[in-house]
């Protein structure tokens, strides 16, 4: 068996895992660790636990230390110098004209490996800039390019339902969205009523799309032939969630009846 702690780096971010090195640590503590980009601090999210070998992809490396007070103000100093630095890269993109937006600047916990994340519709030859934010900052810089979904989830923000984004609080990776769920909720298909602020579809259709799916076997198909209560009628629609169905009779008056009123072997075709 392997002992394994999970790290969080960015609220809302992947997990990763490292050797616990022994350590006593509990969900909460902050750590301080190896990346590939140099020492960084994060959070343990999953306890020290043990999983089988298999369940380990690669050589884990270890928790250096729990974090020290000498940690904590130097991730309060890494903070300003990561808006001076996004600042700089916002002032020499306007100066060298390039079609890029710089959206976020993450320096690592010594501060030798500066990551600026930005977004462009096109490829950027951005190697003048690299240089001149390099010489300037006088730290390693990498440039990162990143879709309108991670933009999105970078700079954060309120959704359309008032609540912050979801991706910027609690997603952790994102999910296919189609418009196929959209329809399975019958909401309007028009994108602009059913994208989110980085002009994707909203990643809320996820939620409760395999509930409406399931709730939507219920109910018998529109144009089917049924029989109700109330004589024989065609469906013409229905309300999942209400658990109704809209019918036609055959006096061509329309009802909403109760999933209950519709005679069992009515409802025998799935949708």
């Amino acid at each position: 068996m392997t002992e394994i702690v999970g790290v969080r780096f960015k609220r809302a971010a992947q997990i990763y895992y490292f050797d616990p090195s022994d350590m006593r640590l509990e969900i909460g503590d902050n750590v301080v660790v190896e990346t590939a980009r140099g020492l960084a601090m994060g959070r343990i999210v999953v306890a020290p636990k043990e999983v089988t070998p298999d369940k380990v992809s690669e050589p884990l490396k270890p928790v250096l230390r729990q974090a020290q007070p000498d940690d904590l103000e130097q991730v309060a100093e890494i903070k300003e110098k990561e808006s001076n630095a996004l600042t700089k890269c916002e002032e020499i993109v306007v100066k060298l004209q390039l079609p890029m937006t710089p959206l976020a600047a993450e320096f690592n916990l010594d501060g030798s490996h500066l990551t600026i994340y930005f977004k462009s519709e096109k490829r950027v030859d951005f190697r003048t800039l690299l240089r001149e934010l390099s010489g300037s900052l006088r730290t390693r810089v990498e440039l990162r390019q990143v879709g309108a979904r991670d933009a999105a989830k970078l700079v954060g923000g309120m959704g359309r339902c008032g609540c912050g984004l979801c991706c910027a609080n609690h997603l952790c990776k994102f999910e296919p969205i189609s418009m196929r769920m959209a329809r399975e909720q019958n909401l309007p298909l028009n994108p602009a009523n059913i994208s989110g602020v980085c002009g994707r579809l909203l990643c809320c259709l996820a939620y409760e799309n395999e509930q409406y799916r399931e709730m939507k076997r219920r109910l018998p198909a529109p144009g089917k032939s049924i029989t109700t209560n109330v004589g024989k009628a065609k469906v013409i629609g229905g309300n999942p969630l209400k658990g109704t169905v809209i019918v036609q009779l055959e006096s061509e008056a329309t009802l909403e009846l109760p999933l209950s009123e519709i005679e069992p072997h009515s409802n025998n075709k799935p949708q």
